[in-house]
């Protein structure tokens, strides 16, 4: 169970408003796994995310979503209409008392409701606010909307993605929006940093098309020196030999896929060898294998011939292992190489056990518990972890309208009625 002292997390003395969806979500509960009170503001009647599957129990419903769970857990929760005067006038009070806001809506539209930057950094001139968005605030495509496929395949990770032989992939889980909201949370903090030292906010302007460049920057490298445009290479690997020699990096085993690489330079050496040796005590390491000097081999001039001929007998051989056969060989002699895991073998992981990542969350509201992924990160001196569950519709809006706003409960009842919460 974990703790709900949040006072142990590294940002505890600070407040945030998440008024991010998809593209943001992983931000705000980041600065919440480490301890910050962060509010997520929807509309009345709830954020549309919330419809997004699978659900507790295999039961739609914008208050059992597992999406909604995973990625705004750490937060409390309001509701509020941005595009009433009311709400606004609430929106401002808020904002004058937190440290921190993150937002996802198309550049210019909070300017058109009077609560952009200019107008918040004067109600509060150290807030910083996270401005999230497929393309940033500006440039030709700032106003273009895009979900994570599209953002996928203007970054280009797409057309590294997938087979040479086939269509371009999106990975299956929206990584944009991972990558996203966790380069929008160092932008954050980073601005943070420079408000402990000068004392000034600042508004941190966030592309979604630039974070991903990242995940693929040799590509760019490679064309800016060499003007070498990198193809999808689908289980394989280039760029290691000049012959442009394609190297297989996933294998199919017995029960699912291994991860394993021919290397060169010492690593290369010990790991060729412990696998032929590994071959050869079942029978089958063929001579050529055998007798090969590992010492000598240049992986940076391989020729395709070569590799294919290698690859072939430990293609064979690798058929007939398990993963865990293979991780069990792999550890004992101290080769490079991995199986490849699956869901349910992350979550049964003696690794992620050890160090007691999963957490136990109560639902009181379903009346069940879950296990949770826990921090991103342990730190020698605070905690990173889940405080509490994702909120309910609302569910804060007595405790921050009434006990922090000072309003009564008649006075939020009618801002109910009137649809400004």
């Amino acid at each position: 169970m974990a703790s709900n002292d949040r006072i142990a997390g590294l940002l505890s003395p600070y407040r945030v408003l998440d008024l991010t969806d998809e593209l943001g979500f992983l931000c705000g509960k980041i600065l919440g796994d480490l301890g910050a009170d962060v509010v997520k503001v929807e509309p009345p009647g709830g954020d549309p995310a919330r419809r997004l599957g699978p659900f507790y129990g295999n039961q739609p419903d914008p208050e059992k979503s597992l999406y909604w769970f995973g990625f705004n857990n750490n937060k409390r929760g309001i509701t509020l209409n941005l595009e009433s005067a009311k709400g606004r006038e609430l929106f401002c009070r808020l904002a004058a008392k937190v440290d921190f806001i993150i937002e996802s809506f198309t550049p210019g539209y909070l300017d058109s409701l009077n609560i952009g930057y200019p107008a918040l950094s004067r109600l509060n001139p150290r807030l910083i606010l996270t401005s999230i968005t497929p393309f940033g605030q500006t440039g030709p495509y700032s106003r273009f909307k895009a979900s994570d496929i599209e953002i996928m395949a203007l970054s280009g990770c797409m057309s590294l993605t997938g087979d040479p032989d086939r269509a371009p992939l999106r990975v299956s889980f929206p990584q944009s929006y991972a990558w996203t909201g966790s380069y929008a949370a160092i932008g954050a903090l980073t601005a943070h940093y420079y408000r402990e030292q000068t004392g000034d906010g600042q508004q941190v302007d966030v592309s979604a098309q630039a974070c991903l460049l990242w995940a693929f920057s040799h590509a760019h490298i490679f064309w800016d020196l060499n003007r070498h445009v990198e193809k999808r290479a689908g289980s394989f690997m280039t760029g290691r030999s000049i012959t442009g020699a394609k190297m297989r990096v996933f294998w199919p085993c017995k029960d699912g896929y291994l991860n394993f690489i021919i290397y060169g330079g010492e690593a290369g050496r010990r790991t060729n060898q412990a696998l032929v040796e590994w071959m050869d005590s079942q029978g089958m390491a063929p001579e050529f294998l055998k007798q090969k000097d590992w010492k000598a081999f240049d992986i940076a001039r391989v020729t395709q011939e070569e590799i294919d001929r290698m690859e072939e007998p430990i293609g064979e051989f690798f058929k007939g292992v398990t993963k865990a056969e293979f991780f069990k060989e792999v550890v004992k002699r101290q080769m490079l190489g991995y199986p490849v895991a699956s869901v349910k073998e992350i979550f049964e992981d003696p690794q992620h056990e050890a160090r007691r990542f999963w957490q136990r969350i109560e639902h009181p509201e379903l009346k069940a518990s879950m296990d949770y992924p826990g921090g991103f990160a342990k730190f020698s001196a605070g905690a990173c972890q889940i405080w509490r569950r994702a909120p309910l519709i609302g569910e804060h809006n007595e405790e921050i309208y009434g006990q922090e706003l000072g309003m009564s409960s008649a006075e939020i009842a009618e801002l109910k009625k009137q649809g400004v919460i």
